[in-house]
């Protein structure tokens, strides 16, 4: 799904060095390069405050913990997504309240987000699923009508713009109140080991966080706050400052191949394609809403296990994400569920296939994926 191998090939020159410096400096833990990514990536966001840490999952539960929100209150967050965003919240024994997503971008519904809201709801965790954009604006605003927390899930979409109803544009996770980022090894920005963090514009959330990451503490030995330990180490930090430059370039790559992808199955009755927000449809030359972490068809009348097994016996690999809805898992089921109000979640976990998705895709492999999946289909209608 992923070629790490020949993306390093290409920034060797960049990355060596900067692991080479960190070695011959010792300073392994919250050294100059930790400090210095972060600035970096502060500058490329356009937030206030990164605060890198251990690995995404840690950056959602700290991002949470930083908030101050209370056993017993309520979080909303999509049904179709990774268990990490929900994991988190019944870790801080939090309530997790699951909603259903919308048809076309698999990104939450706003308007079951508003049915779901009572007096306990404190949160909403958007996330802005396989690179798409989440309905910012719109999230947003509900959030100002009910005075909750709006927590970006930024794991999948780091690099993406997302554009605001007057035209403005702001790189997702700099748009809630705080938001949550990983640099596993297959994101769009990876490092060679695990990583994450938290961004926000938010000064007195940002010093809580800071505490919160390092055990608590501000002053060696004094523990103001609850906290854990999780922190980004200085080699990650080096690989993630020298990948930091080519991220746009990445992004491009894979919006790239995501056009070819869409234009090899265009107007196939069996295949829906990925698509934007409203009528942007994600890959034409001047959107960068989506950044593709995954390229995900929604198939029609196919059998899509089968094809699953097809793509493998051709030695291509695929992902189905997520092929069991988060209220379905037996850790987080629940008796106020209706699985009336799952109706896509429940569809899409049938019907939805990743293709490879990654910067160094070329067009013959494009080709030969494209074609298997066609040849696959047309001869199975």
């Amino acid at each position: 799904m992923v070629d790490l191998q020949g993306q390093y090939a290409k920034i060797k020159a960049d990355v060596d060095p900067s692991l080479q410096e960190v070695i011959d400096s010792a300073a392994f833990i919250n050294g100059p390069k930790v400090h210095q990514f972060q600035k970096n990536l502060e500058n490329y966001l356009g937030v206030k405050h990164v605060i890198p840490c251990a690995n995404g999952t840690d950056a959602l539960q700290i991002a949470m913990m930083g908030l101050g929100l209370e056993p017993g209150d309520e979080v909303i967050t999509a049904d179709f997504t990774f268990a990490a965003t929900v994991e988190v919240i019944a870790l801080l024994q939090l309530t997790p309240v699951l909603v259903d997503v919308d048809p076309v971008t698999f990104n939450i519904d706003v308007d079951a987000i508003e049915k779901a809201i009572t007096p306990k709801t404190k949160a909403i965790v958007p996330v802005h699923l396989f690179g798409l954009a989440a309905d910012m604006d719109a999230i947003m605003d509900l959030a100002k009508k009910h005075n909750l927390y709006v927590i970006e899930d930024n794991a999948q979409g780091i690099g993406a713009d997302y554009t605001h109803r007057d035209g403005t544009k702001t790189k997702t996770g700099a748009i809630g109140h705080v938001a949550s980022t990983s640099f596993f090894p297959s994101k769009n920005l990876g490092c060679y080991g695990d990583g994450g963090a938290i961004f926000t514009n938010d000064d007195a959330l940002a010093h809580i966080i800071r505490g919160i990451v390092n055990h608590g503490m501000y002053k060696r030995y004094h523990h103001d706050v609850v906290g854990v330990n999780s922190r980004l180490d200085s080699m990650q930090a080096a690989v993630l400052d020298a990948k930091l430059p080519h991220l746009d370039s990445y992004n491009l790559a894979r919006r790239n191949a995501a056009r070819k992808y869409t234009e090899a199955f265009k107007n196939h009755p069996k295949i829906v394609t990925p698509s934007g927000r409203t009528t942007c449809q994600g890959i034409c030359d001047t959107c960068d809403c989506h950044v593709f972490h995954q390229y995900t068809l929604n198939l029609k009348d196919v059998d899509r296990d089968a094809l699953v097994a097809h793509l493998q016996e051709n030695n291509i690999p695929c992902g189905v994400y997520y092929p069991i809805p988060l209220h379905l898992q037996k850790a987080y089921k629940d008796d106020r569920y209706n699985e009336d109000d799952f109706t896509i979640t429940n569809q899409l976990v049938q019907s939805v296939i990743s293709l490879p998705m990654h910067t160094e895709l070329d067009d013959e492999q494009i080709k030969f994926i494209t074609s298997t999946v066609l040849n696959f289909i047309n001869g199975n209608s």
